[in-house]
């Protein structure tokens, strides 16, 4: 697979170099996004959350995805490939992840990416919500399950990035 010229020209193992960087500064502070929001998630457990409550897992989820995203824009980006830009890009470019690109294998599985889509889709529905619109039922599932989903995410991030250790 040829690599694009941009790629070429940076050097491939910098360029490399500063995407395994970039990637490890995300997922830590998905880590300590999480590891902050933990007391409230560990309440919900055992019963709902209030309006404020709710707000705040709403925000935790809207950012748990954008750094999420951030993840896949650098690996686009770094990697000289360009972003979508159609109106549906967040959904472009989740879907790019979980195929091969230029000079790289998939970042994600399929099965990821659908849990993922959930998260996406809660991303548009409380950016453009008033807060008393938030239900706990459509998002508990995604509070609850946050943790494994970014235990997921880093175990797929880690076999991507060793995919490409040889070649880099």
């Amino acid at each position: 697979m040829p690599l694009p010229a941009t790629f070429a020209r940076k050097g491939n193992c910098i360029v490399w170099r500063k995407l395994r960087k970039q990637i490890a500064v995300e997922r830590e502070l998905l880590r300590q996004h999480l590891e902050d929001h933990a007391p409230l998630i560990h309440k919900c457990r055992s019963s709902a959350p209030d309006r404020i409550e709710l707000s705040a897992l709403g925000a935790m989820l809207l950012s748990f995805y954008n750094g999420i995203e951030n993840i896949f824009k650098r690996v686009m980006v770094e990697l000289g490939q360009d972003l979508p830009q159609a109106e549906a890009w967040h959904k472009d470019l989740l879907e790019r992840m979980t195929r091969e690109g230029p000079g790289r294998p998939a970042v994600i599985s399929s099965e990821l990416a659908q849990s993922l889509e959930d998260y996406l889709r809660f991303r548009h529905f409380f950016r453009s919500a008033y807060s008393f619109q938030v239900e706990w039922e459509r998002m508990s599932h995604l509070v609850a399950e946050a943790q494994d989903v970014l235990c997921r995410l880093e175990t797929e991030l880690d076999a991507f990035l060793k995919a490409t250790e040889g070649q880099h």
